[in-house]
């Protein structure tokens, strides 16, 4: 039997800097995913915004939202994922969580801060990608403005989905659109997005644009709603592309130092 997985995006808008009311917002979303969902994603910061203060909110409100993953993942018998701002060892990092269902768990730390916001000054960076494999797929799992980085995302693990969440803001939708087709096209793999909609406290507007390209850059889904995104994706379909077009033989001989 073809191997497949059943994808949600939840695109919505975020409470600013209000982790307990988006936990609740996205539980209410969450309720409304039909059964049978493998994989729930949810934005960037979803339950602050994209804050530079993230010391506006208690330090354990990051313990507090693996919590809530957990129980969301287990409850839902779905993977759920999504970055948070999370304190740790004395500082924040802009932390995704790959929550599975039975409770084991995954993390990336953002690789590549946003300095234009000051990010950097805020968080520290990352240093280590992250591929999980999950019901028979390779996911990398990414965060927003690491979408501007094709060599810390090139495909030398494999995988068979590229994942970012993020807060991409409406002046610069363009690049969101482009790059996310342009890296399931050069990495031969499915590239999906999940962005916010609404307005945050610095009055940057978010027009959605969540999206699902396949590996030679077809798009399978797009929003700019308030919505939950659904899509499924297909093993064989990856297979049988790779099989036919082998770019990925062609690929540079190199490594990330």
């Amino acid at each position: 039997m073809d191997l497949q997985l059943s994808v949600a995006l939840i695109q919505t808008s975020l409470f600013w800097q209000d982790p307990a009311k988006n936990r609740a917002w996205f539980s209410e979303k969450i309720r409304t995913i039909e059964k049978g969902a493998d994989l729930i994603v949810l934005p960037e910061m979803f339950t602050t915004g994209f804050t530079m203060t993230p010391e506006a909110t208690d330090k354990a409100e990051g313990i507090k939202t693996l919590q809530w993953m957990k129980f969301e993942a287990r409850t839902t018998n779905a993977a759920v994922i999504g970055s948070i701002p999370f304190y740790e060892n004395e500082q924040y990092t802009n932390r995704l969580f790959f929550v599975e269902p039975n409770g084991n768990y995954h993390y990336y730390d953002k690789r590549h801060t946003f300095t234009l916001a000051g990010e950097h000054l805020t968080y520290a960076s990352g240093k280590e990608l992250l591929v999980v494999d999950y019901k028979g797929f390779k996911i990398c799992p990414l965060i927003c403005y690491d979408l501007r980085f094709p060599v810390w995302s090139r495909n030398t693990a494999n995988y068979d989905i590229l994942l970012y969440v993020a807060n991409w803001p409406k002046p610069r939708i363009t690049a969101w659109d482009t790059l996310l087709k342009a890296r399931a096209i050069e990495n031969m793999a499915y590239c999906i997005g999940v962005n916010r909609i609404g307005k945050d406290e610095n009055n940057y507007e978010y027009v959605g644009h969540s999206a699902c390209y396949d590996a030679l850059g077809t798009q399978m889904a797009f929003s700019t709603k308030d919505e939950v995104l659904n899509m499924v994706i297909k093993k064989e379909d990856l297979i049988t592309t790779r099989t036919k077009f082998r770019f990925l033989e062609d690929k540079d001989n190199f490594t990330l130092q």
